[in-house]
């Protein structure tokens, strides 16, 4: 390995091909079936020996998707990589290992019952695991001590926290004597370790390792990279040397510069609120806060629309006020009567309806028929029962309605199991399901995942009647068009908190961009 450093001042100066250790050229990926446009579109990106290059981007971006490229987890569909100047093929991430790549996935592959030593034999070649497990644990002290990643090999991984589980996922692909570190949003689990591993990356820099470094903070963007290459959409944007730009480039580049159209909508009529958020708290799955006294209201034939980056409470608001995950503090209310951490029956029954994030886990059942998804929440209620017996012929009629309005394609309403369905086809079956009453209240999660741009507009268009109907809606989206088209009122989420709250006509799409690529607060420009 090289013994040198690169300033960020410095490393507009390296041109040589020389210290360019990894670079794909015109990189083109895309998923037959899932959707119609390339998830990368000839992306250009290089790393260079002894710097920290970041990637930045929203999620959807394809950030993920390129260093999956870049590593072996998924083949290209066009474009080449390079290593060191010479074409090389990855077909998997040992093709990856082989060729000096290691890669630090954001979803940490780490049996929790073992002990780092034991985990990190777990993935080396058969042919060395006849070595004894002490070498394992003499290699990981050795790597723990080298890099400034302290961590004990014989400690089991359920008990350490998410920051010293990450370290040892890095050691654990640092065990493969990679020159190439390629690390997947690796804040997105820690907090208080952040400072400790970007010491530990810089350290690591200055012997010589190129790493790729991806997030979609702006501020972590600038503060531990040389270079910064901005993806917006699965296109490049561009990449600029991080002492010579700024958070107001950067948004511009993440989110673009042009104003979305606010469509047309009357102004909210009504005074009544429908549903009513105080100071709501809840922990994620990981037992670290998710919620911090979020409060918010929604009239009657109002859309509230929350943007901001996945990761940041908007999920975890919306499983609380649909009933899937318990509050520990605040309240919901719900037509003026709390449903605070009642169950999701209870909530459906209070007229909530729910487009859910996890549409294949908590949208539908999968080995169940269309038909019988469609009618899922309806089934014991006229028309489509009375008593014990099932109306088919009412289920049938109804089933095909949605389908036909929604544009799912589907062979066979009775025949089909709906687990064989894309994604984009389940999502229009749950939006027809869940609409066709004119519910009171939606919650609506990611609306618009996998659909195409004629069943975008469709969807809209929908919320727009059904909020002239009267219905209160509330949107969580990190398509800032999307929200800034809808919404009647904006909030940005950050960190668990609304930090900022913008009538929908008036919004600034700069300052909305900023604010979620920050996480500062702004003022509060409506309630």
């Amino acid at each position: 390995m090289r013994g040198c450093s690169i300033s960020k001042e410095e490393s507009s100066l390296v041109e040589g091909k020389s210290d360019t250790i990894l670079e794909g050229k015109g990189i083109c990926k895309g998923f037959p079936g899932v959707w119609e446009h390339l998830i990368l579109d000839h992306i250009d990106i290089d790393v260079r020996a002894g710097e920290i290059h970041t990637l930045l981007g929203e999620n959807g971006a394809g950030k993920t998707v390129i260093a999956n490229c870049l590593s072996g987890f998924y083949m290209l569909s066009e474009g080449q990589i390079y290593v060191k100047g010479k074409p090389v093929t990855l077909k998997s991430p040992r093709d990856g290992i082989r060729h000096g790549i290691g890669m630090v996935h954001q979803e940490l592959a780490l049996v929790k019952p073992f002990t780092v030593a034991e985990n990190i034999a777990l993935g080396l070649p058969t042919s060395d695991l006849t070595f004894p497990l002490p070498e394992v644990e003499d290699r990981v002290r050795e790597l723990s001590e080298k890099y400034k990643l302290y961590i004990d090999p014989l400690a089991r991984v359920e008990d350490l926290s998410a920051g010293e589980q990450q370290r040892a996922e890095i050691i654990k692909v640092l065990y493969h004597d990679p020159e190439i570190l390629i690390l997947d949003e690796p804040t997105s689990l820690i907090s208080a370790d952040a400072e400790h591993l970007f010491e530990a990356l810089n350290s690591m820099a200055e012997m010589g390792y190129g790493i790729l470094f991806i997030t979609h903070k702006i501020k972590e963007a600038l503060e531990i990279g040389n270079r910064v290459t901005v993806l917006r959409l699965g296109k490049s944007m561009g990449t600029r040397e991080t002492a010579k730009t700024d958070k107001t480039e950067l948004v511009k580049l993440m989110f673009g510069e042009h104003t979305p159209a606010h469509l047309e909508r009357k102004p909210v009529g009504s005074k009544r609120v429908v549903l009513e958020v105080r100071n709501l708290e809840a922990l994620a799955a990981d037992e670290e806060p998710a919620l911090q006294g979020v409060s918010f209201s929604i009239r009657e034939g109002e859309i509230l629309g929350f943007a901001g980056v996945s990761g940041n409470g908007q999920s975890e608001l919306a499983e609380v006020i649909t009933g899937l995950r318990r509050a520990t503090k605040g309240e919901v209310i719900i037509h003026g009567k709390d449903y605070t951490n009642h169950n999701p029956r209870d909530i459906i029954r209070a007229g909530v309806s729910h487009v859910p994030e996890k549409r294949r886990e908590v949208g539908v059942i999968e080995p169940m028929t269309v038909a019988e998804n469609v009618v899922l929440k309806d089934i014991r209620v006229s028309p489509f029962s009375k008593g014990s017996f099932v109306n088919i012929s009412r289920v049938t009629a109804h089933a095909k309605e949605i389908v036909s309005r929604f544009g799912a394609l589907v062979s066979d309403l009775w025949k089909s199991q709906t687990r064989i369905l894309s994604g984009g086809n389940i999502q229009r079956l749950i939006l027809g399901r869940e609409t066709w009453r004119m519910p009171k209240c939606i919650v609506a999660v990611y609306p618009t995942q996998g659909l195409d741009a004629k069943a975008i507009d469709h969807t809209w268009e929908l919320f727009m009647r059904l909020r002239e109907a009267g219905s209160s809606i509330l949107i969580v989206s990190e398509d800032l068009d999307e929200i800034m088209a809808l919404s009647d009122r904006i909030a940005v989420m950050s960190n668990g908190r609304i930090v900022g709250m913008f009538e929908g006509s008036k919004a600034n799409r700069e300052e909305i961009g900023l604010m979620i690529a920050t996480g500062a607060s702004g003022s509060e420009h409506s309630q």
